[in-house]
């Protein structure tokens, strides 16, 4: 059976997961798309690893945090705008509610699995405006900010009782440390990379650490375990630290990125992956060439590798004895639970066997070739039933995000429809050196293109390719943005929520003020990268088919981005469409509604059909809209 466009559907994702203290127990949330209803719903399943039954809570649950005694288990349930904090008792499976707010974004236990630490949003809330003193004035996912504080509070799940709490600005994570609440805020001028942590009890509290690239993860027996960079600078790697008084580098001297990932489309994880600390050493995720390594230090830094298959672990967690349980992910396996115990591997879930079993995966073929100064690049293609056949490319988000060993959806419907389908991994790529991954700032879409570019000629020369489409979403986005002011090679585009001129997006993205001057210049207002380096200011070179998607709520990528490219290119005279979502964040293309999703593969795969198969001179949309 092939894959159709709406058999993502089909598919059920865990998005996160939890093992309790004895091992007895684990938690994952999954996720699920009803399309008659044009919904998505998480659910938590809750299952004994002895006696392998499973109880299932209600829908709209997620969050499971197992308390530390292994007895309890904390959750969240969502009930039409509130979020209700419910307790479950794993002896006799029964719950209770603690409390209903707006909303919680930390949850944590106390070592006596007697009290949770949680935040709780707390804005302004007037009714005819909103009152900003701080950048950024909004975030993508949730909209304007309005003056928010974080409310932390400490609740003794025994009596459903609030026994302390206080408000901080800028909060990253807290959660428990003996008998104290540690936690960490960002910094106000320099908020992703620099961070104070705090130890609070009773009133009072004390910096512990002072404007460190630093975030604590999690602790046990007077060591703290964090993730970052004590001197850090944007885009970097980020490497596991021991504090216990002092700090100490764990794994900066192995050079991979602890806190790698590969852009999974569908299979995205929502839960926490951050480095857990248990009584025999860390265990954490590290990028490694289009794969994520499950991996584990020992407290003097000795590393080894629990799980390298050729894949990717989305999410995991670990209890105190060393049992994980993870979320795995290849290129032609979906997403499933798994857990390993004193080097035992088990499958706990089998939730979309049946639907991968009746569909033809074609398998996602590796390649490594040498750029134009010999630098090695890592490629992946899909091959087609019949050829020749026109190629679609791929460009991933970041820069510093990745393609490797995954189950790409998208590429597969592509595929199946008469197209190469490549995807590579440019300098500014994650999963590689630290060097390789920053060596595009200050110069994006000069030396990554020509990465891209010699994927696509390493690829015709084995392969007979007819003709070429580029594409991506975000980063990738302004790459599509930019290929087409630079050559007239591809025959059409589709850019999704990229960006078109840099100048615009450091004033108007949630991250522009500091994610664009570390990658593009430090003074917008003169480096004159921000106009070079823009594809709005090369737009009288295109030649090539565009079709902008943009989502209305993105505020990573706002929709200034497409519109003022694609007045552009119109004014001009140029081909080129725009279809804007009226709803959905940055991420869009996993986040959106069923139907969302549903036109956006079709408006993808039609474009290029026309453009690519059937060298239409127009784009006829009937089809998409049916």
């Amino acid at each position: 059976m092939k894959c159709e466009i709406g058999t993502f559907a089909k598919f059920v994702v865990p998005v996160e997961v939890k093992i309790n203290a004895t091992g007895e127990w684990i938690a994952y949330t999954i996720k699920r798309i009803v399309p008659e209803e044009n919904k998505t719903l998480r659910q938590i399943v809750v299952e004994n690893l002895q006696t392998k039954s499973k109880f299932y809570l209600p829908e709209n649950t997620s969050r499971p945090r197992f308390s530390l005694d292994g007895k309890k288990m904390a959750f969240l349930k969502k009930q039409d705008d509130k979020v209700s904090l419910c307790l479950l008792e794993l002896d006799h499976l029964s719950t209770k509610e603690i409390l209903t707010c707006d909303g919680i974004s930390f949850l944590a236990w106390s070592e006596d699995s007697r009290k949770l630490v949680l935040a709780q949003p707390k804005k302004r809330r007037d009714e005819e405006l909103f009152f900003e003193e701080t950048v950024p004035i909004w975030f993508d996912g949730k909209g304007f900010l309005d003056s928010a504080r974080d409310l932390i509070q400490i609740i003794d799940v025994e009596s459903n009782q609030v026994v302390d709490q206080f408000e901080e600005n800028n909060l990253v994570n807290v959660f428990f440390f003996n008998d104290s609440i540690l936690y960490a805020v960002a910094d106000q001028k320099e908020p992703f990379i620099k961070f104070d942590v705090f130890l609070y009890s009773k009133g009072e509290k004390k910096n512990l650490l002072e404007k460190k690239g630093l975030i604590p993860t999690s602790a046990r027996d007077g060591k703290i375990v964090l993730l970052g960079r004590e001197s850090k600078d944007h885009f970097q790697h980020e490497y596991v630290y021991l504090y216990d008084g002092q700090l100490h580098s764990i794994t900066e001297k192995y050079g991979l990125n602890n806190a790698g990932h590969v852009g999974a489309e569908i299979w995205t994880a929502e839960g926490e992956s951050n480095p857990v600390i248990a009584e025999d050493g860390i265990y954490f995720k590290s990028g490694f060439h289009g794969t994520i390594l499950l991996q584990k230090a020992d407290f003097s830094g000795q590393v080894s590798t629990l799980f390298s298959r050729s894949g990717v672990v989305t999410t995991f967690d670990v209890n105190m004895k060393g049992d994980v349980a993870f979320v795995y992910v290849d290129s032609l396996t979906p997403a499933e639970v798994y857990v390993l115990n004193s080097g035992q591997l088990q499958k706990i879930t089998a939730l979309n066997d049946a639907v991968i079993s009746e569909l033809k995966v074609k398998p996602l073929e590796h390649f490594t070739y040498e750029s134009f100064d010999k630098m090695p690049i890592d490629g992946w293609y899909i091959k087609p039933d019949n050829t020749p056949a026109p190629m679609v490319v791929f460009v991933h988000g970041g820069p510093k995000g990745a393609y490797g060993e995954c189950l790409y959806f998208l590429g597969q419907l592509l595929a199946q429809e008469g197209f190469y389908v490549l995807y590579t991994n440019p300098r500014g790529s994650d999963n590689y050196s630290e060097e390789f991954a920053t060596a595009v700032r200050g110069k994006v879409g000069l030396e990554d293109f020509k990465d891209i570019m010699a994927g696509v000629e390493w690829l015709m020369k084995k392969e007979p390719v007819t003709c070429a489409g580029i594409t991506g979403i975000s980063y990738g986005g302004f790459m599509t943005n930019w290929a087409i002011t630079q050559t007239d090679f591809f025959k059409a585009a589709v850019s999704e929520n990229g960006i078109s001129y840099w100048f615009t997006s450091y004033a108007f993205s949630d991250i522009g003020f500091w994610f664009d001057k570390a990658l593009i210049g430090e003074d917008p207002l003169s480096c004159e990268n921000y106009r070079k380096l823009s594809p709005i200011f090369h737009a009288k070179s295109v030649k090539t088919p565009l079709l902008l998607i943009h989502s209305l709520e993105d505020y990573r990528c706002p929709l200034d981005q497409s519109l003022m490219y694609y007045t552009v290119l119109k004014d001009l005279g140029k081909e080129v469409y725009i279809a804007i979502f009226k709803k959905g964040a940055h991420g869009h293309s996993v986040q959106g509604s069923y139907k969302h999703r549903l036109k956006r593969y079709k408006l993808i795969i039609e474009f290029f059909k026309q453009k690519l198969l059937q060298r239409s001179t127009t784009f006829d949309s009937t089809e998409v809209f049916k």
